[in-house]
């Protein structure tokens, strides 16, 4: 893994537009730990943007706000975007077209959520063509997403760019010969598939096991009460832990406590809770969506994204065939050792930034 250098901050000021609450332990995400983490290592000064609304479905006040934040922006300068909020306003950024270097860094396509009603959807991905044709360049997290949003939006190849998610070094996680500790991170939304972890769990019921089960549980609340109600059909009360967001040293205690990191993921642009295991040599199940194959690098399984049973299979597997835990983790050890760190990520950007 590449070792983190510490920021010089030298060349032109970089101005980062990111959502209010970015810092939230209550509201962890991928996308804000991505913005902080670049934001920390980036070779330039960084002029941090944090404008509050209900993105990426922002009201009128909102957009004021962000129109006046990137009033504020110098004439000419570099501004990178969280897609979550350039995306909701290209009419704010037509406004500033041309006066400024917008580039808008896209973590996830804002229709692709699983759960929106089709109105939403259509809505949220006229306003990001808008955006993104707008945007002088596009950033993404994997080789995936800049396909997928080339495709989606018709955008030239040639300004979409891809600045994979880096990862902090992390001791190696003590394995239980077993293999029984698993864990799983992200809100419980449709998008996460915590539901189909559920059935899975279900269908190995016969084998010893526990999860813990660490994200926001109010991003979807109908969701997350259909995650608890399968939990105590299924009698799994006692084995399966909802903890909420976890960040910081309890999200390391997590990992650290860890023998499998299961992603059951409907959708995925990157999965950074993959490099993240990886990072502590923990092995992972994960659903063969987007750039997860992209992140996982070999170091653990992949399954047939949004099937209970072929997820079930690989855990079955995984609990009682001693040798593919120990295959597994030497993939995952092999993985660890070639893991990029947070200023790989930022030499990339800075590749695009002006």
């Amino acid at each position: 893994m590449t070792a983190p250098a510490p920021p010089r901050t030298t060349g032109r000021a970089v101005h980062v537009v990111v959502p209010a609450g970015i810092d939230d332990p209550r509201s962890p995400s991928g996308g804000n730990r991505y913005d902080r983490s670049v934001c920390a290592a980036l070779d330039r000064p960084v002029r941090e943007l944090a404008v509050a609304g209900g993105w990426p479905d922002p009201d009128r006040a909102a957009l004021e706000r962000l129109d006046a934040a990137l009033t504020g922006v110098p004439d000419g300068a570099s501004v990178l975007l969280d897609g979550l909020v350039a995306c909701a306003a290209p009419g704010v950024l037509t406004r500033h077209t041309g006066r400024v270097h917008a580039v808008v860094l896209v973590h996830l396509p804002l229709g692709d959520e699983h759960g929106l009603h089709p109105a939403v959807v259509a809505d949220r991905r006229a306003r990001e063509r808008a955006a993104l044709h707008t945007a002088a360049a596009v950033v993404t997290t994997s080789e995936w997403t800049a396909g997928r949003v080339v495709r989606l939006h018709q955008l030239p190849v040639a300004r979409v760019y891809v600045a994979p998610p880096g990862v902090d070094a992390a001791p190696m996680t003590s394995a239980h010969p077993a293999g029984t500790r698993l864990l799983a991170v992200g809100a419980l939304t449709p998008t996460k598939g915590h539901d189909l972890l559920v059935e899975a769990l279900a269908r190995v019921a016969d084998r010893e096991w526990t999860l813990r089960l660490a994200g926001p549980l109010d991003r979807d609340p109908a969701h997350a009460a259909a995650v608890r109600a399968a939990v105590d059909r299924h009698g799994l009360t006692g084995r399966i832990t909802l903890t909420g967001p976890l960040t910081g040293p309890a999200l390391d205690a997590a990992y650290a406590s860890a023998d499998l990191l299961v992603l059951p993921s409907r959708t995925e642009t990157y999965g950074m809770v993959v490099t993240e295991a990886l990072a502590r040599a923990v092995p992972v199940v994960a659903g063969d969506v987007g750039g997860v194959p992209e992140a996982l690098g070999g170091g653990g399984l992949l399954v047939a994204p949004g099937d209970p049973d072929a997820l079930a299979g690989a855990l079955r597997s995984w609990l009682t065939d001693p040798g593919l835990r120990a295959d597994l983790r030497a993939a995952a050890r092999d993985r660890r050792d070639r893991l990029d760190g947070w200023a790989d990520t930022a030499r990339a950007l800075c590749a695009v930034l002006p």
